[in-house]
């Protein structure tokens, strides 16, 4: 159960509402007057409570759960306990998220303007945007509707759409990392674009996204970036992307729509990666990807090459131990 100090809780729902918000549906035999007051998870929860199921490893814990109801996919049914009320989903998760936030909406921030507050006369932020304490947003820089500039942001050169996040402690729009190397003293190329974040982006605390040195850096609508992620100046991220913690993306990469980097990844600088990609945690991108490829390792390979690859290495470090032991 969440800790009502910090998430206001909705009035309770019943079986009915709840299938209609979520897309599920109800399984025969569930009462659709039937009353959820929370959310909880499969381990914790209780009467009253609706849960959900989507990975076979919480099969134990969805035999024994004690919630009153439960979203899960139609095959998974039958492990459900007798007596649970069901909602079945072909994707159980996404429904539980639709359900969970209508018990817990995203919470309005209460607005406040401080006296010291300075707006300059020139600045454009959209009607609805609410900019948290010690946020720094530099000149020109435009800000669309609706959108939650987080504590302490730091944001120049910039141009950024509609409902976007930008959580605590991002830096967007500083120098990008662009020098000529000199044995003299390295010389710094001025860092002459902008950096463009569509519509409905998120981005994660302390990620920095740098400027382009002349062509913009850009981030495309719906794409959600982790925290503490590195983004080089003149790199494009296509829409509906999903960047992972602690990945580093190097600069003028061209990522195409709806790619998924797992944590840690590291992409080597004017590559394209195709729509689609799911590259693997801590993989290390040295190539361009083709369209709908996942890849794993580094250098990164397609998951069967490199699995492969590991099964072979094994099979060989085997067989040495063994000719050892042989011969010993």
């Amino acid at each position: 159960m969440a800790d009502t100090v910090f998430f206001k809780r909705q009035p309770p729902k019943n079986l009915k509402e709840l299938a209609a918000l979520s897309g599920a549906d109800i399984a025969d035999g569930a009462d659709p007057s039937l009353l959820i007051t929370d959310v909880a998870p499969l381990d914790t929860a209780s009467i009253g409570q609706i849960s959900f199921f989507d990975n076979v490893k919480y099969r134990p814990q969805l035999q024994s759960t004690k919630a009153t109801a439960c979203i899960l996919s139609p095959e998974a049914a039958s492990h459900a306990p007798s007596g649970t009320a069901l909602l079945l989903s072909k994707s159980p998760y996404k429904s539980y998220a639709l359900v969970a936030q209508a018990f817990y909406p995203d919470q309005k921030p209460q607005i406040l303007i401080s006296p010291a507050a300075h707006v300059d006369a020139a600045a454009e932020i959209g009607a609805g945007t609410v900019v948290d304490a010690g946020a720094v947003i530099g000149p020109g820089v435009k800000i669309g509707v609706n959108c939650r500039i987080g504590a302490n942001a730091v944001i120049s050169h910039a141009l950024i759409g509609d409902n976007v996040r930008v959580y605590p402690g991002c830096c967007i729009g500083q120098d990008g990392f662009g020098f000529a190397i000199d044995p003299a003293g390295h010389v710094k190329v001025p860092q002459l674009g902008r950096v463009i974040i569509e519509d409905g982006a998120e981005i994660g605390a302390n990620t920095c996204i740098d400027r382009g040195a002349g062509p913009d850096t850009v981030i495309g609508r719906g794409t959600w970036i982790d925290n503490l992620v590195q983004i080089g100046h003149n790199v494009k991220i296509g829409r509906g992307c999903i960047i992972v913690s602690q990945v580093g993306i190097s600069g003028s990469t061209v990522i195409d729509d709806y790619v998924v980097l797992a944590g840690q990844v590291g992409i080597a600088g004017h590559l394209r990666i195709g729509k689609g990609v799911r590259v693997a945690a801590q993989s290390g991108i040295m190539r361009d990807v083709p369209a709908g490829e996942e890849v794993m390792g580094s250098p990164a390979l397609p998951i069967k090459q490199k699995m492969r690859q590991v099964a072979f290495l094994n099979r060989m470090i085997k067989k040495g131990k063994d000719q050892k032991r042989n011969n010993g």
